[in-house]
């Protein structure tokens, strides 16, 4: 992969969460430079106890962008099954409009099946029929983006020349399409993403790298017109390892009382910027950080500032 400019996005989890939390920590992002600002399309929780509080992901967008003034912002990722893609486009589209050209939309076949049976919303017979529902929905979803007038004939979705007026404010609103199925999903990216979102660890995202470019190959598509996103995990620095790990415990605790995540980006900077170098030398040059309500101030500032700085200077 050529070399690009580093990119950081805080992934602020909208789980076990006050409002003004929430809200709070997205423009706390971009006061502090973050390039992206992302959050989950979910309606339960989904790392601890699922009976717990969860704010809708669409929402959250629209405030952080009425109240924003950089950054930008998208669903990591949106959840194919919730909504009419047809529907979406317009959405997201209102969206850039709101944030004056600076939404993305990201995009997945979507997997936590509790929510969908407690909302009664379609989840289908498998991963291969939501993986056939977002294979149908994409077309739609780029072309009504890109000002065309596209069609869908099922047997899924209908749609007859639907119209996105106005069109977004970005001539090319960014699709970023997220999973690592290497069947399926990675072709998808290859034929319709503006960008990936891979995760998995370092070494999976290694594999899944060298078969999207065949996949990319196979459609005549130059991958590097894909930009590669990674979620790297939670990060929580501190001056010591052991001062990281006992905040990390604790945020977990306050989250559904969740079982700890293992090998993640905990520690002082100089550690956490030795974990995710690897990443940045793959070609994966935006990194994006989860942080869990209640959104550790010292790590996001520490992250987007210190790790930046030595990223950066090992590039």
């Amino acid at each position: 992969m050529p070399s690009a400019p580093l990119r950081l996005g805080a992934l602020n989890w909208n789980q076990y969460a006050t409002w003004e939390q929430l809200l709070g920590a997205g423009m706390r992002a971009d006061r502090l430079g973050y390039d992206t600002l992302w959050t989950w399309d979910h309606l339960y929780p989904i790392v601890g106890s699922h009976e717990g509080p969860m704010f809708e992901a669409w929402l959250t967008l629209a405030a952080w962008a009425q109240r924003s003034e950089r950054i930008r912002i998208g669903l990591m990722v949106g959840a194919n099954t919730f909504r009419n893609p047809a529907v979406v486009a317009k959405m997201v589209t209102t969206l850039d409009h709101q944030s004056g050209g600076r939404a993305i939309l990201g995009i997945g076949a979507a997997w936590f099946e509790t929510e969908h049976v407690a909302f009664g919303l379609p989840f289908g017979e498998g991963a291969p029929e939501r993986l056939r529902w977002l294979a149908e929905a994409l077309p739609v979803l780029r072309g009504m983006l890109r000002g065309e007038t596209p069609s869908a004939t099922g047997p899924h979705y209908a749609m007859k020349n639907v119209r996105n007026d106005p069109p977004p404010i970005q001539e090319r609103l960014p699709i970023v399409v997220g999973g690592g199925g290497e069947k399926v999903t990675l072709k998808l990216v290859a034929r319709y993403a503006d960008a990936c979102n891979i995760g998995g660890g370092l070494a999976a995202v290694t594999r899944k790298e060298a078969i999207l470019r065949r996949h990319c190959d196979a459609v005549g598509r130059d991958d590097r017109e894909i930009e590669r996103t990674t979620n790297v995990g939670v990060v929580i620095i501190r001056d010591s390892e052991a001062e990281a790990r006992r905040v990390f415990e604790a945020i977990f605790e306050r989250n559904g009382r969740a079982r700890l995540w293992h090998d993640q980006p905990v520690g002082t900077p100089e550690q956490v910027a030795e974990k995710l170098a690897p990443y940045r030398d793959l070609g994966y040059h935006h990194l994006i950080a989860g942080f869990p309500a209640p959104y550790d101030e010292e790590s996001m500032t520490r992250f987007q500032i210190d790790v930046r700085a030595l990223l950066e200077r090992d590039a």
